[in-house]
């Protein structure tokens, strides 16, 4: 059950499939509860921006603390859990119940975070690292802890994972989303390429409000310029023929 980088070889895909077409269907995840407000809160922030700044783009799905089915060891022992946040490109973009790869065409995610904490930081470092890497074979993964910041990056060359060279300001490209990710007010926060903070999806209503208050106000005032020059000139604009 091996997936090369974002789109597997059909023989890749295929093994996938028909190793774990016999599994269950529409299993419900099986997550333990987040350690801290501080990993609930990230986990829903990241998710819920990228919905909102790709919300006209059908192909892609998000998730956090959803567990990722893959195979028969998997379910019997347990051994992994979902990824705190993942992202899947081209697939339906729809609520699911857990993600089953033997239900997504043998689809593994494209991109893994792990929150980091004190309980955690070995596994999400050491096995689960070594699970993206070379079973899931998830071209990017990073790490990042709410508390201490610690923040890092990886993306699979030659089957390995390499660490992802920060910019100047410690920004990590994501060659898979054609996203930053960076740290922001202590928050892990996505940013486009031109370098733009991903607002929330409140705060950018609230800036399309303002924009078209303001281009509304500036439609009134040039009219209402227009029609003291006319006055001006002996003309009455409320005589003027509707163009």
């Amino acid at each position: 059950m091996v997936h090369l980088d974002a789109n597997p070889p059909q023989s890749a895909s295929k093994e996938a499939i028909d190793d774990i077409q016999w599994l269950p269907t529409n299993l419900y995840s099986d997550e333990p509860p987040l350690e801290t407000d501080f990993h609930r809160d990230q986990i829903d922030l990241l998710i819920r921006l990228l919905k909102y700044w790709w919300q006209d783009r059908p192909d892609f799905y998000i998730s956090g603390n959803l567990t990722v089915y893959y195979n028969e060891q998997q379910l019997k022992k347990r051994d992994f859990r979902g990824p705190d946040i993942f992202v899947v490109l081209g697939v339906e973009k729809k609520d699911r119940r857990s993600w089953a790869i033997w239900e997504e065409g043998g689809k593994y995610p494209n991109l893994v975070i792990e929150l980091l904490s004190s309980s955690t930081a070995t596994v999400d470092k050491g096995k689960k690292k070594d699970l993206y890497q070379d079973v899931w074979r998830v071209p990017e993964y990073y790490w990042f802890h709410p508390e201490t910041m610690e923040f890092a990056g990886f993306h699979l060359v030659n089957a390995q994972y390499e660490a992802i060279a920060p910019t100047e300001i410690g920004w990590l490209w994501s060659q898979q989303l054609g996203l930053y990710l960076g740290i922001h007010e202590r928050q892990l926060r996505w940013f486009s390429a031109e370098g733009q903070l991903v607002p929330l999806p409140e705060v950018a209503e609230r800036q399309r409000a303002e924009r078209e208050r303001q281009r509304a106000e500036q439609e009134r005032q040039a009219k209402e310029k227009l029609e003291t020059f006319l006055r001006s000139q002996g003309i009455d604009p409320d005589q003027l023929p509707e163009s």
